[in-house]
């Protein structure tokens, strides 16, 4: 570590916290890295392997969608690389090139999971309409914690009043925010990827070895929002930590 400090002493404040501002960060951030490459080179594996139904991903979502009898979600494609995301809003369902036309097992999977998240819109799912509703405070949250979190620490270290503190408070409650929203897309995410695998199954989709390889499509997915997770729990730490640090000063 003094090595690191030495050479590289801008990357903590003041009498900040190692393991707060810089080794935990650099677990997230290592945790995020190792998350995409998994999910894309999983992706990329089994979008070489044909499924022996010959649909493509827009047909087989269309399918589980008419299997439930919701007629009233659209399936259009988008741009960007796995950018597939279903609109609780306006009822779409959003599929990208990759997976939209192809007739893969990995675009099968990617599309059966976002169906999964209109079903769940359907059933009225808690954990879905808990997390359209956190939608706007996250907004919120991650830009005034985004600002304040670095005007605060300029403050509170520099000047050492109640002022400095109190940016940083609301500061927390922000990254809170993203925090809890993180932690309830975990089960949404979930419980759309288990009802994927059950649809694709009980449809006779996929059969045998290609339930296998969607179900590890989709669980490389779930890692990125693990990663998520624990980067937004890190930033509130490090918020935390220096709220603290500020008080100790203090007294």
């Amino acid at each position: 570590m003094a090595p690191l400090l030495q050479f590289a002493p801008w990357l903590l404040p003041p009498g900040a916290n190692p393991l707060f501002h810089l080794w935990l960060p650099l677990a997230a951030a290592a945790l995020a890295l190792l998350a995409q490459a998994r999910v894309k080179s999983t992706f990329a594996r089994w979008s070489r392997t044909a499924t022996r139904s010959g649909l493509t991903g827009a047909e087989v979502a269309e399918l589980l969608l008419r299997s439930r009898g919701i007629a009233d979600v659209r399936v259009e494609p988008v741009r960007g690389l796995l950018s597939d995301h279903y609109d609780p809003r306006s009822r779409t369902l959003r599929l990208s090139e990759q997976v939209y036309g192809s007739r893969s097992i990995a675009a099968l999977g990617v599309a059966a999971h976002e169906a999964g998240h209109a079903l769940q819109h359907a059933d009225a799912y808690a954990w879905l309409t808990l997390r359209s509703r956190l939608v706007p405070v996250v907004a919120i949250g991650s830009t005034i914690g985004g600002w304040l979190f670095p005007i605060g620490v300029m403050v509170a270290l520099a000047s050492q009043n109640a002022f400095g503190q109190m940016l940083l408070f609301v500061a927390a409650l922000g990254f809170a925010a993203v925090v809890l929203f993180s932690l309830v897309t975990l089960p949404v995410e979930i419980d759309a990827s288990r009802r994927a695998l059950s649809l694709l199954s009980n449809s006779g989709v996929l059969v045998g070895a290609e339930q296998d390889g969607a179900r590890a499509v989709l669980r490389a997915a779930a890692w990125t929002y693990v990663a998520a997770a624990a980067a937004a729990i890190v930033e509130l730490l490090k918020v935390l930590a220096l709220l603290a640090q500020t008080r100790r000063r203090e007294s």
